[in-house]
């Protein structure tokens, strides 16, 4: 008799290793339909029509946002949001001020500043000034001051000084927070947050679960490719010992 782990049975007439690929399917169905289930309740999906977030996400990327109040904005990141005074569809933008805030552009060097403080922004398009305009504003409370990462080429708060509020729109306006890259499938990835505003008061958001999400989808998607291919590969062993 051999004592093969293939040749073993339960008593029922079936082998181990078929018992351990059903239950490898089983368990991979479980996280690849629970990560899809969370990354729904989680994340919006949405595809950004302009270049004015370029370099950092480029005209027609698909981006998964995860769904948060606007009181959990935090500077450096990018939100989906919709404000009557900037238009009637979503927009996406990073939030570079929040209330009680004093943001200007530009030093000597061409940097923005918060507080007074210059803040390195690597992410923007090309190397010239933080901004081709000059501006100031003192962000209300509650409100968020938001500028595209293509500063000569996005309408933000810059535009939207003399319409109250200095630019700014309300933290309950966000829909959501930008964490991941999704398509094209060259730039997929997790939004990464700006280090210069980490040592700002209030620091920098945490990403949101996309990693765990992810995984789970691709671990389930492996239990269940290899739970699947056992049988025929089981069989195939047998003709051949047969």
């Amino acid at each position: 008799m051999s004592s093969s782990t293939e040749r073993r049975t339960d008593g029922r007439g079936r082998t181990t290793g078929g018992v351990l690929s059903g239950l490898a399917v089983a368990v991979g169905c479980v996280l690849f339909l629970g990560g899809f289930v969370w990354g729904a309740l989680t994340y919006r999906p949405y595809t950004v029509p302009t270049d004015s977030m370029t370099p950092t996400i480029s005209v027609g990327a698909r981006v998964l946002a995860e769904k948060v109040n606007g009181s959990e904005i935090r500077r450096g990141d990018i939100v989906v949001f919709k404000d009557s005074t900037w238009g009637a569809l979503p927009m996406v933008k990073r939030v570079v001020g929040i209330g009680g805030d004093k943001v200007a552009c530009c030093t000597k060097q061409g940097l923005l500043t918060i507080n007074g403080i210059p803040v390195e922004e690597p992410y923007r398009q090309g190397g010239g000034p933080a901004s081709p305009v000059g501006f100031k504003a003192t962000v209300p409370n509650g409100q968020l001051f938001l500028l595209g990462d293509h500063r000569s080429d996005s309408l933000d708060s810059r535009v939207h000084l003399t319409d109250g509020d200095q630019g700014s729109v309300p933290r309950s306006a966000v829909e959501a927070r930008v964490d991941a890259l999704a398509w094209p499938l060259g730039s997929v990835g997790v939004m990464q947050r700006p280090a210069a505003f980490s040592a700002l008061p209030g620091g920098t958001s945490q990403p949101g679960p996309i990693q765990p999400i992810t995984l789970a989808v691709v671990a389930g998607t492996v239990l269940i490719l290899g739970g699947a291919a056992y049988g025929p590969i089981a069989r195939r062993k047998g003709r051949r010992r047969g």
